[in-house]
């Protein structure tokens, strides 16, 4: 690799540019950036299949590779170092997400059963004009955000892209929606918990 310096380029090993970045050379660390960001993306890419999180992957990589330079040990290829670290955090990634996929299967499979032992007290078609009524007395915005996550099943950055709002609004939009939806079919719990608590981040 090499770093410019006084009107010539320098040939340096990778261990070289490693002790110029644990050092704070912002310049090293920009060559490294450069010379491995999407070397580094497509390969976290091809191991959890998912193009925006490899980059966040890779992008959170460096950023603990900058602030925690002076705590790194690094005696091995610098290279190497960044893909282990790249491959571990997919790793982990790939793990937790299916242990959120078996809790969720968990949590459908119980909330479904006691669902399905409720409505042989209750009337469906009466809990379903309780739970539109409801949803039609909620702000305009609340509402549809409230329709577009838990009847089109869409995620709240897919909300925030079809409305042009930041995620961070459909959030808020969310909480008052779910508050009030409580609020007003308190006396229907926990027939409606798929509704008011399932997890659709």
């Amino acid at each position: 690799m090499y770093l410019w310096g006084k009107n010539q380029r320098v040939q340096l090993s990778e261990q070289e540019y490693w002790q110029l970045i644990r050092q704070g050379d912002k310049a090293a660390f920009e060559q490294v950036f450069r010379q491995f960001y999407k070397a580094l993306g497509n390969y976290a890419c091809s191991v959890i299949k998912d193009k925006d999180e490899a980059e966040e992957v890779v992008q959170n990589m460096f950023f603990n590779l900058w602030n925690r330079r002076q705590k790194l040990d690094i005696n091995t290829s610098l290279k190497s170092y960044l893909y282990r670290a790249v491959h571990n955090d997919c790793l982990n990634r790939i793990k937790h997400a299916k242990v959120r996929s078996i809790y969720a299967e968990d949590y459908k499979s119980t909330v479904s059963a006691a669902y399905d032992d409720s409505l042989k007290t209750l009337n469906a078609k009466e809990l379903n004009k309780k739970i539109h009524s409801a949803i039609d007395e909620l702000p305009e915005q609340c509402g549809l955000v409230f329709r577009l996550s838990r009847f089109d099943n869409l995620k709240y950055n897919e909300i925030a892209t079809q409305l042009d709002i930041s995620v961070k609004t459909v959030e808020n939009h969310m909480g008052k929606a779910l508050k009030l939806m409580r609020e007003k079919l308190k006396d229907y719990l926990p027939l409606v918990l798929w509704l008011l608590y399932m997890d659709n981040f």
